[in-house]
């Protein structure tokens, strides 16, 4: 499948499958509120359909002409991402704990060894200000990896790119909230 299909069958994907709209406005994990919420986890329930995704991962990074070693970024929304995009490109998969194990190894990164050479794509379901990633970010890069790229499957607003920017890190999300019909989400003041 090509880039474009790839892409396309995603909007299909996540408006069809993973897009509910609200009378009234819900909380998002930014703290924002959207009528529109968009549930990737369920959208990409499917196999198939997460397939569509993690090939359009890799071709988005591929067409960047973006190398990578690991891919994964902060548990729950980078783990169906991070299994099957290292299934795609034979490369190691990691998640991001929210704060370290307390007990046995005591890590904060699981799976994965990342270290000083590893290039790191780190990957999210649903941004709106990038917080959790920008999180995660800190914690792969305190490993001595070179985060090479952030993406995310749809992008609610026009606030995380800056972010990531301001952090020295290539972003590139594959659907923005122009792209699934939504408006876009304003985080709080």
């Amino acid at each position: 499948m090509s880039q474009v299909t790839n892409r396309d069958e995603l909007v299909r994907i996540v408006v069809q499958q993973g897009l509910t709209s609200f009378d009234e406005p819900v909380q998002l994990a930014s703290g924002a509120m959207s009528r529109d919420f968009i549930d990737a986890k369920r959208a990409l329930a499917n196999g198939r359909d997460l397939s569509v995704a993690c090939a359009a991962i890799v071709d988005l990074a591929a067409s960047m002409d973006i190398a990578f070693d690991a891919c994964g970024g902060m548990t729950m929304g980078a783990d169906m991402f991070a299994h099957g995009v290292a299934l795609a490109a034979d490369c190691d998969w990691f998640v991001v704990r929210k704060a370290p194990k307390d007990r046995g190894t005591r890590q904060q990164i699981e799976g994965g060894v990342l270290g000083a050479g590893t290039r790191v794509l780190m990957v999210e379901d649903t941004i709106t200000t990038g917080g959790s990633t920008l999180t995660a970010l800190e914690v792969v890069r305190a490993t001595g990896a070179e985060v090479v790229l952030v993406t995310a499957l749809v992008d609610r607003g026009d606030t995380a790119a800056p972010a990531f920017a301001a952090a020295g890190v290539t972003y590139a999300p594959l659907l923005t909230w122009r792209d699934v019909g939504i408006d876009p989400v304003v985080p709080p003041a």
